[in-house]
């Protein structure tokens, strides 16, 4: 006779098959085999992410936040994908390129090194298909770095998600701000971005 298995007899069951955790160590091993030739990846906790095949609206936003970021900073404190250092216990598992970085020194003072955490005002996403990883995964990675601002723009919502005040790991506070209104970076309190300037409809 069959044993009538329950969810209480079931053995524990891993939803994902184990995987290959990478370190920045391995990485660059590898891309220096030319191995991914052609590709352009981000190691975020130790698993690599294909930053190509942008779709429309994304390339559209960062595009336009760009355009404004470098009005108020200056085309020397804005950079667009570029790797930059977290906290140093998450450092050897993830070197996150966001889509857009605003410096406190000029960005040709960075020769050999990342732009660490204290060089960053600000740390911007732009999201479509990323929205989890890019609101969980990465907020507390960049919180647990101390990056005092963090903004995410969630094309599909036409709003900018913005991440403050980092402690303990986590955003002590977030607040999304909707197409109609505005929202000013910590480092240019005087600058305003309109964020349905940077959603084209």
């Amino acid at each position: 006779m069959p044993t009538i298995l329950t969810e209480a007899t079931l053995p524990p069951i891993s939803l994902q098959p184990p995987r290959k955790r990478w370190t920045r160590e391995e990485l660059d091993a590898l891309e220096r085999t030319g191995l991914f030739d052609g590709q352009h990846l981000e190691l975020i906790a130790g698993e690599l992410f294909n930053k190509m095949g942008k779709k429309r609206p994304h390339v559209n936003a960062l595009l336009l936040v760009v355009e404004w970021l470098t009005q108020v900073f200056g085309t020397q404190f804005v950079n667009q994908e570029a790797p930059i250092d977290v906290a140093l216990e998450d450092n050897s598992i993830n070197e996150p390129e966001p889509d857009a970085i605003v410096l406190r020194r000029k960005s040709l003072e960075f020769i050999s090194s990342n732009p660490r955490p204290e060089d960053l005002q600000l740390v911007i996403e732009v999201s479509d298909t990323t929205l989890y990883l890019d609101l969980k995964t990465k907020a507390a990675l960049y919180a647990r770095a101390g990056i005092v601002e963090y903004w995410v723009l969630d094309v599909t919502s036409r709003r900018i998600i913005v991440h403050r005040t980092p402690q303990e790991g986590q955003y002590a506070s977030v607040a999304a701000y909707g197409a109609q209104e505005k929202i000013a970076p910590l480092g240019a309190p005087q600058s305003a971005l309109q964020v349905s300037d940077v959603f084209p409809a």
